[in-house]
This record gives structure tokens, C-alpha cells and sequence, in this order.
């Protein structure tokens, strides 16, 4: 497979100070890093398509690490991530699918407690069409503190012929969260869900 043709990409990062209640010490950061790529898929159906995860593993890594440098370069201040992809009207949903490995993995490699699965959305749509990428804790699935959400998206894309991909990353559970279950102090690591 040839090598991601990329038209643009974008970092985005939020500082949360609060909402509406007490200020933490340090604010939660969040960040989403989105590349905007062309389908190689686009326009017919190919039954082959599991290449292209091996193609887009370089940029997986790529925008994993700019979010790191992004949140201040210090993998270990990331406590959950998410994944996703917007695939334009002239591809589908499978071509989506090719970046759970990739968007997956790298930030997997590059966060040391990282057990937990990445979670992931994906659909298809046209240029503006926004995501909600889901987060949860990077070593433990249970943490209910870290089930977030991040929305996502680039008003010019994708194009009918393009893919939007998409990684997040955030420093710390929701801002106020109080709602009980598994606390991030409290994680064994052994199996990624707790």
C-alpha cells in the first residue's frame, strides 16, 4: 500500500480550571491530535484492505507523541485516551476500522501504565461532521472517574474521498467527578479493566 497521503492535521488541547465547582491544585488538560488523510479505498469496495494498518502505524506514532509534547512531554501525566475516525461519503465504515491498530498501539507503546483497551468511535460523514470520541483510564477500563468523552472534528473534512483520524488523550479524570466505583488510586494494572 502507498504511504498516507495527508491534507492537514490539527492538535487541540482544553485546560479545565473547573465547572462550576472547586478549582483542583493542577487543571485537567485534554487533547485531541486529528490528520486528515486520503482514502486509498474510496469509491469501490476491496476486499484486501488490512495492509493499510501497517502503513498508517508511522503516523499512529507520530500523533501519539505530538499529544504527549502537546500535554507538556511527559507520557506519564496521560491517565486515558480514546480513538476514532470520520470516513468520508465515498468510503466505508470498514476503512474506519484500519485505525484501531495503529491509532491504538502507538499510544499504547508510548504510555507505560497502559493496559486498558483504547476505546473507540467511528462513522461516516460528510466535511463538519464532529465525533465524540470516547475516553476511559489507560491502565483500567473501570475507572468510572475517567468515562469521558471528547468532541472532535475539522470543518473542511473529510472530503468524500478522505478519512478523518483521530487520537485523544487527557491528564486526569472528569474535573468534578464524585460518582463512586473503581478509584485511578486504587487500580491493580493486572488485566486492564481494574
Amino acid at each position: 500500500m502507498p504511504e498516507p497521503q495527508i491534507r492537514k492535521s490539527a492538535i487541540t488541547v482544553e485546560t479545565i480550571h473547573h465547572e462550576g465547582g472547586p478549582k483542583p491544585d493542577i487543571p485537567v488538560r485534554r487533547a485531541a491530535a486529528l490528520t486528515v488523510i486520503a482514502n486509498p479505498f474510496a469509491g469501490a469496495y476491496h476486499e484486501d484492505i488490512t495492509g493499510f494498518m501497517e502503513d498508517l502505524k508511522p503516523l499512529g506514532a507520530q500523533m501519539a507523541q505530538d499529544l504527549i509534547d502537546a500535554l507538556g512531554g511527559d507520557a506519564s501525566v496521560v491517565e486515558s485516551y480514546g480513538k476514532g475516525a470520520i470516513v468520508g461519503i465515498d468510503g466505508e465504515l470498514e476503512h474506519g476500522a484500519l485505525w484501531h491498530v495503529p491509532g491504538g498501539y502507538a499510544m499504547r507503546d508510548k504510555i507505560a501504565a497502559s493496559k486498558a483497551i483504547v476505546p473507540s468511535a467511528k462513522k461516516v460523514g460528510v466535511a463538519g461532521t464532529r465525533l465524540d470520541v470516547p475516553i476511559t483510564h489507560t491502565n483500567a477500563s473501570y475507572v468510572r472517574s475517567h468515562f469521558d468523552a471528547m468532541e472532535v472534528g475539522i470543518p473542511d473534512a473529510p472530503k468524500p474521498g478522505e478519512i478523518v483520524l483521530a487520537l485523544v488523550m487527557t491528564t486526569g479524570s472528569r474535573i468534578h467527578a464524585r460518582v463512586g466505583g473503581l478509584a485511578a488510586e486504587d487500580v491493580r494494572g493486572e488485566d486492564g479493566l481494574r
